[in-house]
């Protein structure tokens, strides 16, 4: 954790995010690179025509840079190196170019989550964020006035996700001297025996030396609502997830059930993609 992309819109959801950023990085010594995607309107400009040359985009950027000096200003942000950068696009894709071009390996953002048509049509940003990462990202939903991660839900089905990103779940809890609470949600659509569940994730663990963990097989509805009402009862402060990143029709079809968790969950949740 050295680089950390915050994206920020300036609402206090982003403010939640940045300030959560800001104490890992004071942690960890790491460095927060703040990234402001704006739209601009270009419809009514000559296609030969700069962007930097329309009054909207002067205006915008200047406006931008007020907020971002009100930013800098925080009390919370005293003693970080905080790199401010303005992106006159709003596709989902320039926070995974920012983040190749800016070298980040973590992304950290607020989102107050989508339900309803809502979801369906437009869904969270922090999902699409989520969709398109290569890097992990920790989506805050409140303000934290400190962020310890003492129990850290790591809900898998052990089975097709990398076991790689468990590696990256294992480095994140020994950062925080977490224990980590190994999840896997039976439902009747793929169901498991006990001895077999536990064979699985046995199986999925071995190898890795790091033992502060729990094992817990859980029968619910659903795989999300599982995770939901077993993070409820350890009273998590984190759920973690690994994403396959479907896009387009197949995401339509299929859906993703970190994407789900981001937008549902009360609890910060933290995808690392496959």
């Amino acid at each position: 954790m050295n680089r950390i992309l915050v994206p920020t819109d300036f609402s206090e959801q982003a403010g939640n995010a940045l300030k959560v950023a800001a104490m890992l990085a004071k942690a960890h010594n790491a460095e927060i690179y703040l990234l402001h995607m704006m739209e601009i309107p270009v419809q009514h400009t000559d296609q030969g025509s700069s962007q930097s040359d329309i009054p909207e985009t002067l205006f915008f950027m200047k406006l931008a840079q007020k907020r971002f000096a009100d930013l800098m200003a925080e009390d919370y942000l005293q003693g970080v190196t905080v790199h401010e950068t303005v992106k006159a696009d709003v596709t989902f894709n320039e926070i995974k170019d920012s983040c190749k071009e800016l070298d980040i390996d973590f992304i950290i953002m607020g989102s107050h989550g989508a339900s309803g048509l809502k979801e369906m049509f437009v869904g969270s940003n922090a999902e699409k964020v989520v969709r398109t990462s290569e890097v992990p990202v920790l989506v805050i939903k409140k303000e934290h006035h400190s962020f310890d991660v003492t129990d850290f839900v790591f809900a898998s089905d052990f089975k097709n996700d990398n076991k790689k990103t468990y590696e990256q779940a294992v480095k994140f809890a020994e950062a925080f001297g977490s224990k980590i609470h190994l999840l896997l949600v039976i439902t009747s659509g793929n169901f498991l025996t006990s001895y077999e569940a536990k064979s699985r994730i046995d199986d999925f663990i071995s190898g890795q030396t790091f033992k502060n963990y729990t094992i817990t097989i859980h029968n619910d509805t659903t795989v999300e609502q599982g995770i939901l009402n077993v993070s409820k009862d350890l009273d998590a402060d984190l759920i973690g997830i690994s994403t396959h990143g479907r896009q387009g029709i197949a995401h339509f079809f299929n859906g993703s059930i970190s994407e789900d968790l981001v937008n549902h969950a009360k609890r910060p949740v933290i995808t690392f993609k496959i």
